[in-house]
């Protein structure tokens, strides 16, 4: 596996592409970790995005790449790279490997205003940027990553639980800290917050729960379809794979 990872850091500084990589490699086994946007919360019907993609690999005719659903609700950054080596250890069954792959999704978490609106961030913004950094290092240190970014909230739906107050204003800026660790360290990034906005309030207000927080069973179905549109997949997993 460590093989694998310093052959990633060499196809990208030689400009290679990272589907291509991909490409070479045979049936993948893929952990996803984060907060309740892996986990699926809102989604009864398909289970979320991640669960929706999971069972596009079982059919027959798929290429066959194994998919570990690891998101836990509520969970921040810190918490995530508190358990991702132990997690990324013990998914090791097929043939004895640990995964070639990780993707992370998580932040907006730590994003919420407590309290009230004025009230200080649930993480506050420099300690998160050392806890991005410190979970985009700790990650990259045991495969290749790929980073899907969070979702808009609905903020005339605040404050969530009676207590978390999400806004756009925070969201933007921890999305963009992520967005820029990611960048420093040439991990793919996926700008899901940037995308809906940029459809209109009618539309991602639609993709949203009643909570005005997690997706809807629509929601995670657009979700799905962003991420199987998105280069790393479209063209790194989601094609059949060849042989060396």
């Amino acid at each position: 596996m460590q093989t694998l990872a310093t052959g990633f850091e060499r196809q990208i500084s030689s400009g290679a592409s990272y589907s291509r990589l991909l490409l070479t490699q045979p049936a993948l086994k893929i952990v996803a970790l984060g907060d309740s946007l892996i986990y699926g919360y809102g989604d009864p019907d398909g289970g979320g995005w991640v669960e929706r993609l999971r069972r596009t690999w079982m059919l027959p005719d798929s290429p066959g790449h194994v998919l570990y659903n690891l998101g836990v609700r509520g969970d921040k950054v810190q918490q995530v790279a508190q358990r991702i080596e132990y997690e990324f250890r013990n998914r090791g069954e097929l043939r004895h490997r640990v995964p070639d792959l990780i993707i992370l999704s998580v932040g907006v978490n730590d994003s919420a205003r407590l309290g009230h609106v004025t009230g200080r961030n649930f993480t506050d913004f420099e300690t998160f940027q050392l806890d991005i950094a410190n979970l985009l290092d700790q990650a990259q240190q045991l495969c290749p990553v790929l980073f899907v970014g969070m979702t808009p909230v609905d903020e005339k739906q605040m404050p969530f639980e009676n207590c978390l107050h999400y806004n756009h204003a925070d969201q933007y800026r921890y999305k963009e800290a992520t967005r820029l660790a990611c960048f420093d360290r040439q991990i793919p990034y996926l700008d899901i917050f940037e995308r809906w906005l940029a459809q209109g309030d009618l539309e991602w207000r639609s993709r949203l729960s009643s909570d005005g927080l997690h997706p809807n069973t629509a929601g995670y179905q657009s979700l799905l379809q962003d991420v199987l549109s998105w280069e790393p997949i479209s063209q790194g997993l989601n094609q059949p794979l060849t042989t060396p």
